[in-house]
């Protein structure tokens, strides 16, 4: 085939800076992606290095009309988003090539001002400041996903409080419970996630260390006779004050916590949503078929089988579940940051983080239509309890023969009895009647219900009542 004649050559170049998400299913076209994008880093670099003349002003070392200048020329469509990132290959960062450019536009308006850009500080202060940036702004479409989520959780817990159910341990039925506890538990996994991002979006902290983590280069242009370590905290609040961000007690160039603890919270909110995406995927599969997926017209379609509708926001939710897990041990990982400027381990953090925050976007976003819209079959749920003909009260009822003649030999007998149920399919109550000693001391239970599984789901109930009074953190 000739070069001429090639796909490539028909199709023509991908734009370097679309990525719209072929291959990533849970998080292609939901509001995180444009958040976490090419573009949202140039945005938040830029608005640090705004903020930084700002808080330079405000301690006198920047003159006003400058940071109001930088302000101005502070937005990315200003600058060639594919030339800047082809340019970062020269410094491995694109902070350099951005700094350049960015000079430039400012000097273009005014060429005072442009000696004020960037003035004092270092790459890692900008890109890492970018970066608690970034997530906050992501943080927030989450936590507002993981609202709904929650919300429509509390609904079915509420709903569904008697709802009977087979529980289910190692894959078979085990003992009887209630959607409205399934639920639930849900929610308590939604609100631990929901918790543990509101707390790192309120202490997200600018990064402010110069060349070395002293920041010497911010001081050499304090005002003459200030106090190195007041206007290095003074400005410090300064910056985070102009942010919206925390000020941190140190720089933390090579001391990443705040960028593992982002990638832990990500990774956890993927698997939090992953538990019920997993829960989901059993329950509705066709031969149990309690609950089902939202199906609006073309979604979940085969290409080759007609009549089948594929529960794929679950499966998307469950795929950002299984990639979470590994990407946060890579940022973990880059903890081991050597000297006072790492080369590498900063470096690898950057996609990583990214790919977990799209990851936990896109799986909140896709969570609040699968638990707002799910479908939940209350008379199936009942048929499939009482599939094994009441072997699933049998610890109930082993309760009840045990004292009266022996654990040992009652828990022989229902061993028995339960296998000849499974065999002969016929009713565990029928088979331990045909036993003279079980038959009258279950004769002179004074339940009813003995093997009614309604009547054995315990404290589900109450378990989900108080579930639901646990409240969301208040942001």
């Amino acid at each position: 085939m000739s070069a001429d004649l090639s796909p490539a050559a028909a199709a023509g170049p991908v734009p370097a800076e679309l990525e719209p998400g072929l291959l990533a299913p849970v998080w292609a076209g939901t509001p995180v992606a444009a958040a976490v994008s090419d573009g949202a880093w140039l945005q938040a670099m830029l608005d640090a290095e705004a903020a930084l003349s700002r808080a330079q002003a405000r301690l006198g070392t920047v003159p006003e009309a400058a940071a109001r200048v930088i302000t101005r020329a502070a937005r990315a469509e200003h600058l060639d988003l594919t030339a800047l990132a082809h340019r970062a290959r020269e410094s491995a960062n694109p902070v350099v090539a951005l700094v350049g450019e960015f000079t430039a536009l400012v000097a273009a308006k005014d060429a005072q001002a442009a000696r004020y850009v960037h003035r004092g500080s270092t790459s890692q202060d900008i890109l890492d400041t970018a970066t608690v940036l970034v997530a906050g702004r992501a943080l927030r479409l989450i936590h507002a996903d993981l609202e709904r989520t929650e919300q429509a959780l509390a609904e079915r817990a509420a709903t569904h409080r008697d709802t009977l159910m087979a529980g289910r341990t190692l894959a078979l039925h085990a003992v009887p419970t209630t959607f409205g506890l399934k639920a639930a538990g849900w929610r308590h996994l939604v609100l631990d996630a929901a918790d543990r991002l509101h707390t790192l979006h309120a202490r997200g902290p600018v990064q402010l260390g110069g060349a070395a983590g002293t920041l010497a280069g911010y001081l050499q242009h304090a005002p003459h006779g200030a106090e190195p370590a007041a206007y290095a905290t003074d400005l410090t609040r300064a910056f985070a004050d102009e942010l919206g961000l925390a000020a941190p007690l140190l720089p933390w160039h090579v001391l990443r916590t705040p960028v593992a603890d982002l990638a832990q919270g990500a990774a956890f909110t993927c698997t939090a949503l992953g538990k019920i995406a997993v829960d989901v995927l059993s329950l509705t599969r066709t031969e149990v078929g309690e609950v089902h997926e939202p199906a609006p017209a073309g979604r979940g379609a085969s290409s080759a089988m007609p009549h089948k509708r594929n529960p794929v926001l679950a499966t998307a939710i469950r795929s950002a579940a299984l990639q979470a897990p590994q990407l946060a041990a890579t940022v973990l990982g880059c903890m081991l940051s050597e000297d006072e400027r790492s080369a590498g381990a900063w470096h690898a953090e950057w996609e990583p983080l990214r790919a977990l925050l799209r990851l936990a976007g896109g799986a909140a976003h896709q969570a609040v239509e699968l638990t707002g819209r799910l479908a939940v079959d209350p008379q199936r749920m009942r048929a499939n309890a009482a599939l094994t003909g009441g072997q699933i009260v049998s610890e109930r009822i082993a309760a009840v023969l045990a004292p009266h003649m022996g654990k040992a030999r009652a828990r022989d007998l229902l061993n028995q009895a339960s296998a000849a149920a499974a065999r002969t399919g016929r009713p565990l109550a029928a088979l331990l009647g045909e036993d003279a000693q079980a038959a009258d001391l279950l004769a002179q239970d004074s339940c009813a219900d003995l093997f009614d599984p309604q009547a054995y789901t315990g404290a589900a109930g109450a378990l989900s009542e108080a579930a639901l009074r646990r409240r969301p953190a208040q942001r």
